[in-house]
């Protein structure tokens, strides 16, 4: 199969996927949340060996979770499980995940210079969940250790706000981000029905934050609320916020006011194959570039 079809089919699958559950009017990022978990909290879909997924994988593997209702965070490829002592099941379906790369093409330019192009492509493979899996060691179908307490967690993420240095004032009733002012506009803490959905809110927006132009200088051109470039924005920071709560054990929150964004996305998603991953990118940057700076925050208060 040619890179180009290999290509073409994954976006098409992953965008599908994605667009169905958006018809539903169930956010596949906000899945995990929906429903109880029973391995006690959620957390990042993890590789074979202990490596949190990334970006799109995230959506994908938290989406096929729920879906089959797997408790277990730990994905593993077929060769992966034989190789630890394992057996897929017979009759098992496995999950999609993605992969970018790129190949490196050399072409002869009107002087007759030879010039190499770097020409990115997806392609797409198998994983299956642990819980589809017979033989593996016992660690891997081990319940996770509790969670931190919540007080804890709230803590963490009362640090991570704080460490970002973002201006951040509260008042009103609307919860949004002024680039122009290049400040963030929160609600009262207590307007808000419970702590983890003022700090879910607070990470939205922080996400928001990383599109300054002294920050990742994201831009999709949005001119009025609604269009194709505001949408787009929007779908990085629920992602953005989404990723970023995983990590700080917060539950995501649903806003009510996002309930506009479902049928611009549909739009987005049904006429880009590729704005799904884009977004997915884009939110993975963002949730780095926070996370960065706590770490150079710890590393300076050592």
């Amino acid at each position: 199969m040619s890179t180009h079809t290999d290509r073409k089919d994954v976006y098409t699958r992953v965008t599908d996927r994605i667009i169905f559950d958006l018809e539903q009017g169930i956010r596949t990022w906000m899945k995990p949340w929906s429903v109880e978990h029973t391995a006690g909290h959620i957390t990042k879909p993890l590789r074979h060996n202990g490596t949190p997924y990334r970006g799109m994988n995230i959506l994908l593997l938290w989406g096929e979770a729920m879906t089959k209702g797997y408790a277990a965070p730990i994905w593993m490829t077929y060769k992966q499980a034989q190789e630890t002592g394992g057996q897929v099941r017979k009759g098992e379906h496995g999950s999609l995940v993605v992969y970018a790369n790129s190949i490196t093409k050399t072409e002869t330019n009107e002087q007759g210079e030879d010039t190499e192009r770097e020409i990115p492509f997806m392609k797409g493979y198998t994983v299956f969940n642990v819980e589809q899996v017979d033989g593996l060691p016992s660690h891997y179908y081990a319940q996770p250790a509790n969670p931190l307490p919540l007080s804890e967690r709230i803590e963490n993420a009362d640090r991570f706000m704080t460490n970002t240095a973002a201006t951040i004032h509260h008042g009103g009733n609307r919860a949004f981000y002024a680039p122009a002012r290049d400040a963030i506009q929160l609600p009262p803490f207590e307007a808000f029905k419970d702590k983890e959905s003022y700090y879910a809110t607070a990470l939205h927006e922080l996400t928001h934050w990383t599109k300054h132009e002294r920050r990742l200088e994201r831009d999709f051109s949005a001119k009025r609320f609604g269009d194709h470039g505001y949408a787009r924005e929007e779908l990085v920071a629920e992602l953005g916020a989404a990723f970023l709560c995983a990590e700080l054990g917060i539950t995501p929150e649903v806003r009510e006011d996002h309930a506009a964004y479902l049928g611009h996305w549909l739009t987005v998603l049904k006429e880009d194959k590729r704005a799904i991953f884009s977004a997915a990118a884009h939110a993975q940057r963002a949730a780095d570039y926070l996370s960065g700076i706590q770490q150079k925050q710890e590393s300076v208060a050592a």
